[in-house]
């Protein structure tokens, strides 16, 4: 969520130029956007900005980069050019921008001559703090010949790895952008991107020609989206199963041709979901019909080819499936990276099979650079052990960007949740395999090894004499997708290695220790079914009834302004009105993400549907975090992930306190204490000594008789601020359990 939390302590002190810079920014922070503080990195980038310094800025989808330029913007004299790819990107930013309030227009292709005229008339009347316009329009002379006799600002590069023949996404035009140095002779330049490797960084920076730049990178690691990486088997059936967890919310289904595409989405909804296509063979008109039904709402789920995404700004996709592996890394974080943009919790599940890898070298058949293939090449294969490797997924992730993470358990992704099963004698398992191909004579693939291992009667079986192996069906029992996947996971783990044309498979010095038995690899069993419940954290005292009646309230707010409902206002920002409950301008204007503009222009009707539906259900308004209701079952998750809460749990078990296990597992003590809570539930326990000691318990209870449970605030205050929140929730919960 932009905005969300405070400054990093500098290296240094802030100068005093500095302080004042930062403090005329967040004036523009509160003002527009309603946020009280700035994001890792925002304030130094704006700061650049300000000082005209050149700047590349890389930070992770949802952290704040459209910010990085836009605050400025407001806050500088003349105005902004900002470059942007797409027509739907440009619309959704200006939207944007002005429901916060804030002057901005743009000019392309489908704008009539009569709009392109009046936003040259507001340029040159100076009514324009932000201007969006295409690159290829950007260059033609003309366009530049009008801008020069403007007041430019700075001019900022949005999705800057288009311009890089090393990223992901090229785009020529980009490269042309080269000459702004020499037309603008006088500002700053500043590209802005989510994923660009140090290579990328750098080739940036040369086709820019940005002058003694400062690079600022932030971590590319995005802890509030859940990855998961499925063997697939039966993809639409895997897909329904998500769906299900996800039911109401918005979602990106993505399939790697258009064929998939349009089969899988007529075979979601004649199972009941609505869901529309989007790929490039389609008509413009009907791609554009079925994106905007999207962002509009109309339809929660899109099933699109790679072709959709760069387009849309919608903060609140909970949920993003690859039904077929991406080409690359870098791919993969852009498009796994649109979920949870407001910074709220969602799912990236990825679902692979080692055909996927042959799909896309057929694919990338017709590169004629040779160095572009194998970088092509080298990408696709980074890509394939990240979804056959047994380590955390947000590790190598951030890895693959020249980045760590400081803790070894994310306790976001299938590897550290240990939602997979480990294999009972791997060992043997491995042995089984290795022997197959060692007997083969190490010449055939992983799909042939997986038929012999199974028992299949296949004709080239029989006619190489493979039938007569004695590893021949060894593994008859499991599926052919299981052994399949255990070649894959012997692959990660440089155990076999893939030669040649056909890649055949072949056993390294690390797959004979396992034949000689010197070396016991760790292999997995393909992920049972049962799917473990997405993180609640973002939840916590969230009335999530009240959630539901402002998402309605939103959607006929923006249909009346005819712009997406996550202009009007993020999900984040409905979860903190239907936590915080406002019901005055003054509580209003103190809720995440509500700036001056949207308490002027939405406020009444806020505060009076509010108040209306908490009067109608008898539910407390004007909350403050520290006074949230200490249970509240209309809140609550139902459960919890137990394999995310076994690592609390095995704290609990050794009656370690709040403050040893929020040390040991690196987090907040808040965090611990609701899965203590849990612990003690799931546990009917009524003796929580080892916690709250008994003359702690007592002078709680003494304060909770006389106050009561409503609010949590009025018992810490009798208790005259000296006990926790943490103890308090504790023993609410202990007599909750005695009580039943």
């Amino acid at each position: 969520m932009d905005g969300e939390t405070d400054d990093d302590p500098s290296v240094r002190p802030l100068t005093e130029a500095e302080q004042r810079i930062a403090s005329e920014l967040k004036t523009g922070l509160q003002k527009y956007w309603g946020y009280q503080s700035f994001r890792p990195l925002q304030r130094e980038a704006m700061t650049l900005v300000m000082t005209d310094h050149d700047s590349l800025v890389v930070l992770p989808t949802g952290g704040g980069k459209s910010l990085c330029y836009q605050v400025p913007a407001v806050s500088r004299n003349g105005l902004a050019i900002v470059v942007s790819p797409l027509i739907s990107l440009m619309k959704d930013q200006v939207d944007s921008l002005e429901s916060a309030g804030v002057a901005a227009a743009c000019i392309n292709s489908m704008q009539t001559g009569r709009e392109k005229a009046d936003v040259a008339s507001k340029i040159r009347n100076g009514e324009l703090k932000l201007l969006y316009i295409a690159p290829e329009r950007l260059v033609q002379e003309r366009t530049l010949e009008f801008l020069q006799m403007t007041k430019v600002s700075f001019v900022a590069i949005d999705e800057a790895h288009c311009i890089s023949q090393w990223g992901h996404d090229f785009r020529p035009e980009y490269r042309k952008l080269s000459c702004l140095r020499d037309v603008f002779p006088g500002i700053s330049i500043h590209g802005y991107t989510a994923t660009a490797t140090e290579v990328v960084r750098s080739d940036i920076a040369e086709q820019l020609k940005l002058k003694s730049p400062e690079i600022l990178v932030g971590s590319f690691d995005r802890p509030n989206l859940q990855y998961r990486v499925e063997q697939r088997t039966d993809a639409v059936l895997q897909i329904q199963e998500i769906l299900q967890r996800h039911q109401g919310e918005s979602g990106v289904i993505y399939c790697i041709s258009r064929k998939g595409v349009e089969t899988t989405s007529l075979s979601l909804n004649a199972l009941g979901f609505k869901t529309l296509p989007y790929h490039a063979g389609m008509e413009d008109e009907d791609r554009r019909r079925n994106q905007d039904a999207f962002i509009e709402e109309k339809v929660q789920i899109i099933v699109a080819t790679v072709a959709f995404g760069m387009g849309i700004d919608k903060s609140n996709v909970r949920f993003v499936i690859h039904a077929g592996m991406p080409r690359s890394l870098e791919n993969y974080q852009q498009e796994s990276g649109r979920a949870g943009r407001d910074g709220l919790e969602a799912e990236c599940t990825l679902l692979y099979s080692g055909g996927d890898v042959e799909t896309w070298e057929y694919l990338m058949r017709d590169i004629a650079d040779p160095e572009v293939l194998q970088a092509s090449r080298a990408s696709l294969k980074s890509m394939q052990r990240y979804c056959i490797s047994l380590t955390c997924r947000h590790q190598q992730l951030v890895r693959h960007f020249g980045q760590s993470l400081e803790s070894q358990n994310c306790g976001a992704c299938d590897v550290c949740l240990e939602e997979m099963q480990p294999v009972d004698e791997p060992l043997i398992v491995g042995q089984k395999v290795l022997s197959s191909i060692v007997r083969q004579g190490q010449r055939f693939g992983a799909a042939y090894t997986a038929h012999v291992l199974k028992g299949r009667k296949n004709k080239r079986i029989i006619e190489y004499k493979h039938d007569q192996l004695s590893t021949y069906g060894l593994l008859k029992d499991e599926s052919e997708h299981q052994i399949r996947n255990w070649i894959d996971q012997l692959v990660s783990l440089g155990c076999i290695r893939q030669v040649g044309e056909f890649n055949c498979l072949e056993v390294t010095d690390k797959g004979w220790q396992i034949l000689r038995g010197e070396y016991k690899p760790q292999l997995l069993m393909i992920r049972q079914t049962a799917k473990k419940q997405t993180r609640e954290d973002h939840w916590e005292g969230v009335n999530r009834e009240l959630f539901e009646e402002l998402r309605i309230l939103r959607l006929r707010l923006a249909g009346q302004k005819n712009v997406p409902p996550y202009i009007i206002f993020s999900d984040a920002t409905l979860r903190d009105l239907a936590r915080q409950r406002p019901t005055s301008f003054d509580r209003l204007r103190a809720v995440y993400g509500v700036g001056t503009q949207k308490v002027s222009e939405y406020g009444d009707t806020l505060v009076k549907a509010i108040a209306e539906w908490c009067a109608k259900n008898h539910v407390p308004t004007d909350v403050k975090s520290e006074e949230l209701v200490a249970v509240n079952k209309t809140t609550r998750s139902s459960s919890i992930s137990l394999a995310q809460s076994s690592l609390y749990f095995d704290q609990f078990e050794k009656k370690r306190t709040i403050d040893e296990v929020a040390v040991q597992l690196d987090r907040s003590r808040g965090t611990v204490g609701q899965y203590l809570q849990e612990y003690i539930r799931l546990h009917k326990m009524t003796d929580i000594e080892h916690w709250v000691p008994t003359p702690l318990r007592k002078r709680i209870e003494v304060a909770l008789d006389s106050v009561g449970t409503e609010r949590l605030k009025p018992v810490f205050e009798a208790l005259e601020g000296q006990i926790p929140y943490e103890e308090i929730r504790l023993v609410i919960v202990a007599r909750e359990v005695a009580s039943q």
